[in-house]
C-alpha cells in the first residue's frame, strides 16, 4: 500500500518516522512536512492508497481531494465541535474527554463521513494531549487502514445535528480578573503546546505568558511565568 501523511507539528513528525520505518518493505511511505512539497504533481506520481493528514493547517487543493481518500483526525466526537481550536474549545466547555474522529476530507468542513473514532482524555497540558492523541493515531488508527490493504474501510454518513466551534484568536488567552482557580489553571494547559500563543496577563510595559501550571488537590495552582515587553507602536 501506499500513503501519504502530511504533518507539521513535531510529534506527529516523529510517529510517522517512526511507522514509515517499521513499514518499510511492506507499505511505502512518503511524510510531507512543508506546504511547497505537498503539491498535486507529487501527489499524482505517487498515486497514494491514503492521503493522512494529522494536523496539517493548510488548505487542501480540490484536486488533490477529490482525486484522492484523504484522512483527516479531528480532535471531536463528530459532528459535534466541527470547526476550528477543537482541543480549546472542548476544555473551555468543561469537558473531561472526548473523541478523536477519523474522517474523509469533503468540501464540507468537518463534515465528511466517519471512518472510525477513538477516546482521548483531555487531562494534563495541551502538549501532553497532543501527543497521546498523536500516539493514537500512529498507532490504532493508521494501522487498520494499512491492515486493511486493498479492501478500504467504507465511511459512514456523521449522524446527528452538528455542533459548530468557533476558531479562537490568540487575544481569547487573556487571564481575567474574574475567573475561577480552575478556570486560569484550563486557560493556561489548553494554550501549553508547541506553537501555541501562551495565556497572559497585561502587566504595565509587559505581557506575563504562563506555562507549566500545576492544580494541587487544595486548589492552590503554580505555574512558570515569562515577563515579555510589550511591543511599542
Amino acid at each position: 500500500m501506499r500513503i501519504i501523511i502530511a504533518t507539521i507539528k513535531s510529534w506527529n513528525i516523529e510517529r510517522a518516522q517512526k511507522l514509515q520505518q517499521a513499514c518499510q518493505g511492506v507499505h511505502e511511505i512518503v511524510i510531507y512536512t512543508r506546504r511547497e512539497e505537498f503539491t498535486l504533481d507529487n501527489v499524482r506520481n505517487f498515486q497514494p492508497d491514503y492521503v493522512f493528514l494529522p494536523h496539517w493547517s493548510y488548505i487542501m487543493p480540490k484536486e488533490i481531494t477529490d482525486g484522492w481518500e484523504c484522512v483527516v483526525f479531528h480532535m471531536t466526537d463528530l459532528p459535534y465541535g466541527r470547526g476550528g481550536s477543537p482541543l480549546q474549545n472542548l476544555i473551555v466547555r468543561g469537558h473531561k474527554e472526548t473523541k478523536i474522529s477519523a474522517i474523509r476530507m469533503t468540501e464540507k468542513l468537518d463534515g465528511g463521513p466517519v471512518y472510525m473514532k477513538r477516546a482521548l482524555s483531555l487531562e494534563g497540558s495541551a502538549q501532553e494531549i497532543f501527543v497521546r492523541c498523536s500516539d493514537l493515531i500512529f498507532q490504532e488508527m493508521i494501522p487498520v487502514f494499512l491492515e486493511g490493504g486493498k479492501e478500504k474501510i467504507t465511511p459512514v454518513p456523521q449522524e446527528g445535528e452538528p455542533v459548530i466551534f468557533k476558531r479562537r484568536k490568540p487575544e481569547d488567552g487573556r487571564i481575567t480578573s474574574d475567573m475561577k482557580t480552575e478556570q486560569i489553571y484550563d486557560c493556561i494547559r489548553m494554550l501549553d503546546a508547541e506553537g501555541y500563543p501562551r495565556a497572559f496577563v497585561e502587566f504595565g510595559d509587559y505581557r506575563m505568558e504562563f506555562d507549566q501550571a500545576v492544580l494541587s488537590d487544595e486548589k492552590e495552582l503554580s505555574a512558570r511565568v515569562v515577563f515579555r515587553p510589550n511591543e511599542k507602536e
